[in-house]
């Protein structure tokens, strides 16, 4: 697998495609970053360790619905393995007028756009979230 974050997205958006209430995807501390992002941001209920079928560590993410609906609209990765995407605090994009969220990936850690414009740090663009 050569984008694991890119992986986790796909499958985070094909089960909410489905309406399925969890989602498992294999374990890495930089998926776990993404999804602590979200959970902080109220776009999943959470997530906790697990073990894969096959044996192997894997996080269950449990998605959120309101309505029916699924509360994550949009889902898209920014910067992919072939092309990556590094901005400076002044170039982070702001998604849909500030109501979205893009999840960057600083020397301060993985936090959202608005968190590292306050800390005044830019970084890597790993997805946007709406």
């Amino acid at each position: 697998m050569n984008d694991p974050i890119g992986d986790m997205l796909t499958r985070i958006r094909n089960a909410q495609m489905r309406g399925k209430s969890t989602v498992m995807s294999p374990a890495s501390k930089a998926r776990k970053r993404v999804l602590e992002v979200l959970a902080d941001e109220g776009y999943i209920r959470g997530f906790e360790d697990a073990t894969g079928k096959d044996g192997h560590p894997a996080i269950e993410i449990s998605l959120k619905y309101f309505d029916g609906a699924p509360v994550i609209k949009e889902l898209k990765r920014v910067s992919k393995p072939g092309r990556r995407v590094y901005l400076g605090v002044g170039d982070l994009p702001q998604v849909r007028q500030g109501l979205g969220v893009a999840i960057v990936s600083t020397s301060k850690g993985v936090m959202t756009d608005a968190n590292a414009r306050s800390n005044s740090v830019g970084g890597e663009v790993l997805c946007t979230v709406f």
